[in-house]
């Protein structure tokens, strides 16, 4: 007889073949495949074991710039009026909107030309003032909306006024609501953040950085506790609490030291004062427990984080893009390649520091063109000079965030991105 064969051994169902029946996905392998992508791709959740690693880096920056602002929070006592900003009655001057309603040449106009003006205030009723005419004027004109200063007459009470500015509300509320209109409608979501970032920011220099400035505290001391505060809160609020912010974050708060720590020795090796200033001059007549020297560092430092948080955050965003463009590349290789971007941005990002001083001191630079002084005259005096060392110390701390970012951003992808 021929031999029995035995009957064939039905297959085993595989993945492939349960997923053609319909019956689910295929079971999990015995290892699995790192941490779950965001949405651009590489591994970069807030739990990561990498994350944490740069959260421990963090910590004794955040426990500083806690302890900073418990040590340096403004004592919030009221500062005396200086007699220079009081009015006849010794407070404050009072301001009130109003629109112009007629014109007219005073009855004695003086050489220099005087305008009678009429104004309707906000309240209704209707106000008669004289406005001198020249150079550093306002040259009225029906319609305009200004705003009046009123002081009380010191021997009758009668009420004074007179032309402080014109009344620009309404469209700055226009253009604001349009700016954010096109960020959040191109950023999104990190658009609204950022704007609610940049409202911590204002508040954190309204509350804490200019009360504390006004109590006497070390202007260094507030500015880089301040900057630093901002900076935690803003990056993460912006960007979201991942690793990639973690890593744009420890690299701008080193690049913050430096630029603190340059600017202290630059501005006495300078020997910039702060003199030429008008603005500064009069706050030594007013407030004379700030120093100027101090004040000046501090406001080199807190114009360095816009942009420092700019060039940190788009490296770090580059080497996440590079490491999920190429898997493989190791954070050495990570390294050089965010860095030729970087030195493009450096490139850029230095003569937009120049350029954009130039923009804003234009007639500064007429009177020095109209009255012959020297391109060097010009760099080396006070004035100039100040503005000269802010854009070198701060060309030379956006020149240290770079590499700082770079390869922090390139160890942590690479720890975050690894399988497991």
């Amino acid at each position: 007889m021929p031999a029995a064969v035995a009957p064939p051994t039905p297959p085993r169902r595989t993945g492939g073949a349960r997923r053609a029946r319909g019956q689910g996905a295929p079971q999990a392998h015995g290892h699995t495949h790192g941490h779950p992508r965001t949405p651009g791709g590489t591994a970069d959740r807030a739990g990561s074991a990498a994350h944490r690693r740069l959260l421990l880096l963090l910590l004794p920056f955040a426990l500083a710039t806690v302890a900073g602002l418990v040590l340096l929070w403004p004592s919030g006592a009221a500062h005396a009026l200086p007699a220079q900003l009081q009015g006849s009655n010794g407070t404050p001057v009072g301001y009130v909107n109003a629109r112009v309603t007629a014109l007219a040449d005073c009855p004695a106009a003086g050489a220099g030309g005087c305008q009678q003006v009429t104004a309707r205030l906000s309240g209704g009723s209707t106000v008669s003032l004289q406005q001198t005419l020249g150079p550093g004027q306002l040259t009225l004109r029906l319609g305009d909306p200004v705003r009046l200063a009123e002081t009380a007459d010191p021997g009758t009470g009668a009420l004074q006024y007179y032309v402080d500015d014109y009344t620009r509300g309404p469209p700055l509320l226009l253009l604001g609501a349009l700016f954010a209109l096109v960020i959040v409608g191109i950023a999104r979501w990190r658009g609204l953040a950022a704007l609610v970032g940049l409202g911590v920011a204002m508040a954190a220099l309204v509350v804490f950085v200019l009360p504390a400035l006004l109590d006497g505290k070390s202007p260094l001391a507030v500015a880089v506790v301040g900057s630093a505060a901002i900076l935690f809160v803003v990056l993460y609020l912006a960007h979201g609490f991942s690793a990639r912010t973690s890593s744009a974050l420890l690299g701008t708060l080193a690049a913050l030291a430096a630029t603190a720590a340059l600017g202290t020795a630059a501005l006495p090796l300078a020997r910039i004062t702060g003199l030429s200033s008008e603005e500064t001059g009069a706050l030594q007549t007013y407030v004379g427990q700030v120093p100027l020297r101090g004040l000046l560092l501090a406001g080199l430092v807190i114009g360095a984080i816009g942009v420092l948080n700019d060039i940190t955050v788009t490296q770090a965003s580059v080497v996440w893009e590079l490491a999920e463009a190429d898997p493989a590349a190791g954070p050495g290789t990570l390294y050089r390649r965010g860095m030729r971007v970087g030195r493009d941005h450096i490139a850029s990002t230095v003569y937009t520091l120049v350029l954009a001083y130039a923009g804003a001191a234009l007639p500064t630079l007429l009177l020095f063109t109209v009255a012959r002084r020297s391109i060097g005259q010009v760099l080396t005096g006070d004035l100039v000079g100040t503005e000269v060392v802010r854009s070198i110390v701060g060309g030379i701390g956006l020149s240290l965030a770079v590499p700082a970012s770079t390869i922090v951003a390139a160890l942590a992808v690479r720890a975050t991105g690894r399988r497991q």
